[in-house]
């Protein structure tokens, strides 16, 4: 269980953990194997926009109205982030759940009033709706450090894909 945000684990067969220095918001080669969290599926919206801080708090919103209607349990799940996108993995049984393209996420945001919380919007990709996806986290620090992760991924992304662009 990932305890604080300098502690991580790596890979998804690999389960070793490793102190990250204070810059590590700066390291690149944990990312590009893939930053495990663990964390508490809540649940998924529909949105009407792809970002927004407005959209996004108001999803957010109507996903833990709806997760504390419901009094089932919730999903434990690892959340990989790596510059590929993001992959959830049910923890016990280390089922994929899903697995969505760093391209096809627009947007991803720690909720203010629920700062344990953290959600990303991305299109699916089977009905091409956009969707807010919510998780739980036992800490604020890290719903914050999912959420700079997922930040330093896309931009991880966008130099490889610069990269192999250059030369055409």
């Amino acid at each position: 269980v990932l305890r604080s945000p300098r502690l991580a684990r790596h890979g998804l067969g690999l389960r070793r953990r490793r102190k990250l220095p204070e810059s590590w918001a700066d390291m690149q080669e944990p990312l590009l194997e893939g930053m495990c969290f663990t964390l508490k599926y809540l649940g998924m919206t529909l949105v009407e926009k792809p970002k927004g801080e407005d959209m996004a708090a108001a999803a957010i919103h109507r996903i833990v109205a709806m997760a504390r209607v419901g009094a089932r349990k919730f999903q434990k799940v690892i959340l990989t982030v790596s510059p590929r996108g993001i992959s959830l993995q049910d923890a016990d049984t280390k089922e994929m759940v899903e697995n969505v393209s760093i391209y096809r996420i627009s947007y991803c945001t720690t909720d203010k009033l629920q700062n344990k919380v953290f959600a990303y919007v991305a299109q699916s990709q089977e009905s091409g709706a956009l969707e807010c996806h919510a998780f739980l986290s036992p800490k604020k620090k890290i719903a914050q450090a999912v959420t700079l992760t997922v930040a330093q991924a896309f931009q991880m992304a966008l130099d490889l894909w610069e990269a192999t662009h250059a030369g055409r």
